[in-house]
């Protein structure tokens, strides 16, 4: 990720026509479950969790993310999309959520539950059963994305995060234990960092230039709301995406 996405932190007050406003954008806001999943290419067991998310993506009560590992690769394909910052965040939710180990394919519900990812009936129970308590409300407008997060009675302090990713891709396997298939896998993370802190007095706001953030790899943004846990991945508390 470019070093200039420091400039996220800072407001302005101008218009930037940077990048047109495109018809085909997309903001998503009020969802009521953030599902992570954590996938490789290298897993014969995550192509069934790979075609449960993709149909998650498209449902507007879901804010998907897929976040690739790369602790697979040395059984003889390299995920095109794994890293090794992918396989920390994964560790770090690990000990939030008291697991002993980390697997594939899991996927992490607001933050604060996990299920094996191909468990359809689990993943619909999790979701069932989640909410989001803070709304993160998005407009764009020439160029620029403004993220306004408003204060609330109760809650502590949590960290804003950006959340950058492609929205689909396809890629044929030719090695390892999923070779000969053809994948399609579905808003691939590509960077987090944080951007704020949301104090629940207080509020939020942020604008973001979303020339910075978007180009050949990435074409979408979710703005996460998650408290932490001993410095781990704690509850998320809301979230929206953007996507050209």
């Amino acid at each position: 990720m470019k070093t200039r996405v420091l400039l996220l932190l800072m407001f302005f007050t101008g218009a930037f026509h940077g990048i047109a406003p495109s018809i085909a954008e997309e903001i998503k806001t009020g969802p009521r479950a953030v599902v992570e999943l954590f996938t490789s290419q290298g897993c014969s067991a995550c192509p069934p969790a790979d075609a449960i998310f993709l149909e998650l993506t498209d449902r507007s009560d879901i804010l998907a993310l897929s976040y690739h590992v790369d602790y697979w690769d040395y059984i003889g394909w390299v995920d095109t999309f794994g890293t090794p910052e992918n396989s920390e965040f994964q560790r770090s939710y690990a000990k939030s959520l008291g697991n002993a180990r980390i697997y594939t394919p899991q996927m992490v519900i607001n933050g604060s539950m996990d299920v094996v990812g191909s468990r359809r009936n689990d993943i619909e129970k999790g979701i069932r059963e989640a909410s989001l308590p803070v709304f993160v409300d998005l407009s764009y407008e020439d160029g620029l994305l403004d993220v306004r997060i408003p204060a609330t009675s109760t809650g502590r302090e949590a960290v804003v995060y950006l959340v950058t990713f492609r929205g689909r891709a396809e890629v044929e396997i030719t090695r390892g234990e999923n070779r000969g298939k053809y994948i399609t896998y579905a808003q691939i993370v590509t960077s987090r960092q944080i951007i704020g802190m949301w104090d629940p007095q207080k509020g939020a706001q942020l604008t973001l230039p979303m020339y910075e953030l978007l180009d050949e790899e990435n074409d979408g943004v979710a703005i996460l709301v998650q408290q932490q846990s001993e410095g781990n991945p704690g509850t998320i508390l809301g979230a929206s995406l953007f996507r050209m």
